[in-house]
């Protein structure tokens, strides 16, 4: 079996002013079922928290929606006050409602009441990372973001937010932010088998904005989970392991944030992300999503 990197692999990536570990956590698993309610093991999820940051991640996705404010208040519980080192990203434009729906909140007055809640429940008087999620709870949907995103860098003017980025975005409204203000980041899915942002990921890193992909395994149709599943067989190796790992070999831009409860799954997922691919591997793998 391939012996990953000791350290975290993939190194380190720039977002404005923030340097933070291309190998992050997302904190969405430590709410409970459906991303709602608190935790089944509440001193668990403080547990992984603490040994993401031990482990050196300083990078950390949430946001105010998840629970809702559960993972934030979990992150504040458990790493504040919060290491100079460690980056806080979260996103505004949608809430939660009583079913545990998705509902976009996207006007004026939603976002600075979502601003003030990630504010308030991570404990902090400015916002490292702002990401503007569009679209709805299946996909990214057309339409301007002209207002939403202007919202945001009023905000940023006032000092209570660092950075902006984006999330479940066309390529269209990526350049349409642009137009209004710096972006450092774009969140969208993308894995081996959902490939349609590949031109994207090239153009953001050649201007060295990153990419944060999110549901590294979901939606493989069986044959291209047969084929994932062959590659993992030959290394010895889990499907995670390998789909985190050809994500970091994809692009330098790319930044992971897997999600788990588990101190265990953190450090199978570490240790996975790091695993050597040979040149035979990606050729198989990159066939997957073709």
């Amino acid at each position: 079996m391939d012996t990953p990197s000791p350290h975290l692999p993939g190194g380190t990536w720039t977002l404005g002013d923030l340097v933070v570990t291309r190998f992050g956590y997302g904190a969405m698993q430590l709410a409970g079922p459906g991303v709602m309610g608190p935790p089944a093991d509440h001193d668990g999820a403080l547990a992984v928290l603490r040994e993401a940051v031990g482990l050196g991640i300083t990078h950390i996705d949430t946001s105010d929606a998840y629970g809702p404010r559960v993972t934030n208040q979990l992150i504040r519980e458990a790493l504040h006050p919060y290491p100079e080192r460690l980056s806080v990203a979260t996103k505004v434009g949608a809430t939660r409602d009583a079913q545990g729906g998705w509902p976009t909140a996207r006007r004026p007055e939603d976002l600075r009441e979502q601003v003030r809640g990630n504010l308030a429940s991570l404990g902090v008087e400015t916002l490292d990372l702002v990401n503007l999620r569009m679209g709805d709870a299946q996909s990214p949907r057309p339409g301007s973001l002209t207002e939403a995103f202007g919202t945001l860098v009023e905000l940023q003017r006032e000092g209570l937010i660092r950075h902006l980025g984006l999330s479940n975005v066309t390529a269209e409204q990526v350049a349409e932010a642009r137009g209004i203000a710096p972006v450092v980041c774009v969140q969208n899915m993308y894995n081996l088998a959902h490939r349609h942002d590949d031109d994207l990921v090239d153009h953001l890193a050649g201007d060295g904005i990153a990419y944060v992909p999110f549901f590294p395994l979901g939606g493989f149709t069986p044959l291209q989970s047969e084929a994932l599943s062959r590659v993992a067989n030959r290394r010895e190796a889990t499907p995670m392991a390998v789909a985190l790992a050809w994500l970091l070999r994809r692009s330098p831009n790319i930044l992971l944030i897997p999600g788990t409860s588990s101190t265990a799954h953190l450090h199978e997922n570490v240790t996975g992300a790091g695993l050597s691919l040979s040149d035979a591997d990606l050729a198989e793998l990159n066939s997957i999503g073709r």
